[in-house]
Formats: C-alpha cells, sequence, structure tokens
C-alpha cells in the first residue's frame, strides 16, 4: 500500500530481458534499510526488490506488468518516481494507492499557468467512468486532483513542488503514464454493478 507521495526520484541503470525484465535502479534511499522482497513503488508500479547493492536496488518485472503499464518505454538514464511502501503510523498526505496499475494514459495537453502547469490526459474508455472532478487518480505514483473530467480526458494541475520532487518536470506531450483510479471509485462501481445484478 502506498500513498502518491514521491519519496525520492530513480534513474534507471540497467534493463535486461531474462523472459522476465530485470531492471537495476539507483536510488538515494538508504538501501541498508531496505529488504528483499520489500515492495517499492516505480512509477507507480508495485515492484518487489531482489537485489540490492549500496545506491540501488534490482526488481524484476513480469511480461504481465510490462504489457500493461509504461514500463516497456523505459530506457537506460530514465528518471522514474519512487515510494516505499507505506507503514503502520505513516503519514497519508495523498490518497490510498495500490501500485497496481489499471492502465496506460496519454498526455493530449500541456500549457503553463502562471507557475503551474496544466496538462490533460485521456485515459482508457474502459477506465473513464471511473474517473470523477476533485477526485484523486495517482499518476505515475504521484497521487493527484482531478480538475475537469470530458468524456474519456481529464484534467490535473501541477504546483512547481511537485514538478520538482517528482518526473513530472520532464513531461510532454505524448508522455505515456501510468493510471491507477482511486480504489473507493473501484469499489462504489463494483457495488453499483452487483445491485444491478
Amino acid at each position: 500500500m502506498f500513498t502518491g507521495i514521491i519519496t525520492d526520484i530513480g534513474i534507471i541503470r540497467a534493463l535486461e530481458p531474462k523472459g522476465d525484465l530485470r531492471v537495476r535502479i539507483a536510488t538515494g534511499y538508504e538501501t541498508a534499510g531496505i529488504d528483499l522482497g520489500a515492495s517499492i513503488a516505480s512509477d507507480g508500479v508495485c515492484l518487489t526488490v531482489v537485489a540490492l547493492g549500496p545506491d540501488w536496488y534490482e526488481v524484476q518485472v513480469s511480461a504481465e506488468t510490462v504489457a500493461k503499464t509504461n514500463l516497456g518505454d523505459w530506457t537506460v538514464g530514465r528518471r522514474v518516481n519512487l515510494e516505499r511502501a507505506l507503514r503502520l503510523g505513516d503519514e497519508l498526505g495523498g490518497h490510498i494507492v495500490s501500485g497496481h496499475v489499471d492502465g496506460v494514459a496519454e498526455v493530449v495537453g500541456l500549457r503553463e499557468e502562471g507557475e503551474s502547469t496544466r496538462l490533460r490526459f485521456r485515459a482508457p474508455d474502459h477506465l473513464a467512468g471511473f474517473i470523477a472532478p476533485k477526485g484523486s487518480v495517482a499518476l505515475n505514483g504521484t497521487s493527484l486532483t482531478v480538475n475537469e473530467v470530458e468524456g474519456a480526458e481529464f484534467g490535473v494541475n501541477l504546483i512547481p513542488h511537485t514538478k520538482t520532487v517528482t518526473t513530472w518536470g520532464d513531461v510532454a506531450l505524448g508522455d505515456r503514464v501510468n493510471l491507477e483510479i482511486d480504489t473507493l471509485a473501484r469499489y462504489v462501481a463494483r457495488l453499483r454493478d452487483w445491485e444491478r445484478g
């Protein structure tokens, strides 16, 4: 479980296809305090640590995860948003995020508004109904508030702080981003469908 509050920016150091994809990520985290088997959200995808070094960790990514996320777009040198798993007693500053990406959204609009950046995304059609104005979404692991929704498109606003402490300062039109819908929206929709029978 995560909060969508990014606590480090990692850098992809190596990508090795071995049936699955093995990835080495450089990090500012104190790796002596990370256990093998720990979960770290990397661009919003909950990945299991399988090896550790003094300033890096490695994860093994299944073909299913590569197919359902933007991890297939990763290249050596790419910066990625990182968040360690929530611990009992931690502050929940964002919203409940599972690290189980629902789909990939595309950046279809980008404009500066004062010091902030307004972004517009196109969600996959089957997920659009779960996104609501003033609701929460996780995009590349970052907890963000939805400003407006129009069909399958929705907008968010990035303040300067967010652009500095995450990879959102690198965003460009056409970028594919990992989208996780709000857990509460998922369960409300499921309950509605169940009641309809």
